[in-house]
């Protein structure tokens, strides 16, 4: 009877403390017990932002390995440290386009409750993803602007060497800076306060050092490529306007090129604030206050934005490069005679094997890199 009585107590004490936990709101809306408090998308959002991630996931992962393959099979790419920072942005972007999608369907969709290590390495892996793509589009915003400034002793100031370090250098502190929290840097106080309430583990601290870091380098693409259309205004007004014939022609083709730059910047700065400053605004405020369930949920939807971000990418920084697209375009036709000839030479080996005579296809074996690149460049010279 005794033992009946003890069983019954401790019933009612788990139905307490789980009733306690799911009310929480209405006691106290600092605490939190559990991983639930973070899961607040109902499932209508849930199918929106599946959807969302499922499209431009698998999108920006397609379009960023094209760059990155166009950029490895051209020799005149490799060498240019332009192309170098393009590369590293296409790399985060599609660590993110994988890190992002995964962990995000995996803990808002699926309800997946790992622990803290576990969930703290893929937030890690996001991390590094995003901090990787935006200070690899610092450092190309500063290439832009040594290009612009100091034209002259560009190539000398900016190496291949160099520019390989200054992409080593980003991809070490993003690293270090990305996985703090599963180092040690996390809230000591399981999900409560100083605990971020975007982010289960995740200290205030280290997120508003984080979300600092990312305003920072933010604020420094946002007035390089201001000075850059500044400069190259400049420049064209000291060159004096156009007088007769041919340099009239010139003079026309220099303000075009001053309006499709000023559009391409304009575009550029544009997405980024679209994309980057809901989400950290929302982090800022939850470094300050604790978020509601609505918040936290606006919070869910703008954070698609920064995939949204790295689908834009290869658009903005590659695709939109004339002599990029030309090795693209190189690169594509090139598999095209490689699948054509290897298609050719199975059909050779079955036709010998019926006839008993060696044939070989003209058209295919005209195929071979080199008409492909040279037919290229007049494609690219046409666009």
């Amino acid at each position: 009877m005794e033992n009946k009585l003890e069983q019954d107590q401790e019933a009612t004490t788990v139905l307490y403390s789980n009733l306690s936990t799911q009310n929480i709101s209405t006691t106290d809306k600092s605490l939190c017990y559990s991983l639930q408090c973070y899961m607040v998308l109902t499932t209508q959002e849930q199918k929106a932002i599946s959807s969302i991630c499922f499209l431009a996931g698998p999108v920006t992962f397609l379009a960023n390995i094209l760059v990155l393959l166009t950029i490895a099979s051209s020799t005149a790419l490799r060498r240019r440290p332009s192309y170098l920072f393009i590369s590293s942005l296409a790399l985060a972007d599609m660590f993110a386009s994988c890190f992002f999608t995964i962990s995000f369907l995996d803990f808002h969709l699926l309800s997946q409750r790992d622990d803290a290590n576990l969930y703290l390495f893929k937030l890690g892996g996001v991390t590094m993803a995003f901090t990787g793509s935006v200070g690899s589009l610092l450092l190309t915003a500063l290439d832009r602007y040594l290009c612009i400034y100091q034209a002259s002793n560009y190539k000398l100031l900016l190496t291949r060497t160099r520019a390989k370090l200054a992409i080593l250098l980003l991809w070490c502190v993003t690293i270090i800076l990305s996985f703090l929290p599963l180092m040690g840097w996390r809230c000591k106080t399981w999900l409560d306060r100083p605990c971020s309430r975007l982010f289960p583990y995740v200290d205030r601290h280290y997120l508003a050092s984080w979300t600092g870091l990312q305003l920072v380098m933010l604020f420094l693409i946002i007035v390089a490529y201001p000075l850059i259309l500044w400069k190259a205004n400049r420049h064209e007004a000291n060159m004096g306007g156009p007088k007769l014939g041919r340099q009239s022609v010139k003079g026309q083709a220099r303000m075009r090129m001053d309006i499709q730059l000023a559009h391409t910047f304009s575009l550029i700065l544009l997405i980024l604030a679209i994309c980057w400053l809901p989400v950290l605004s929302f982090m800022l405020v939850d470094v300050r206050v604790t978020l509601t369930n609505k918040q936290q949920r606006m919070f869910a939807f703008c954070s698609t934005l920064c995939l949204v971000n790295s689908c834009v990418n290869p658009l903005l920084y590659a695709l939109r490069c004339r002599e990029l697209r030309g090795e693209m375009l190189a690169l594509i036709e090139c598999c095209k005679a490689c699948r054509e000839h290897a298609l050719g030479h199975t059909h050779g080996q079955i036709t010998d094997s019926s006839s008993g005579k060696k044939s070989k296809n003209p058209a295919v074996s005209g195929s071979n890199p080199e008409i492909v690149s040279r037919s290229a460049d007049r494609q690219q010279n046409s666009i």
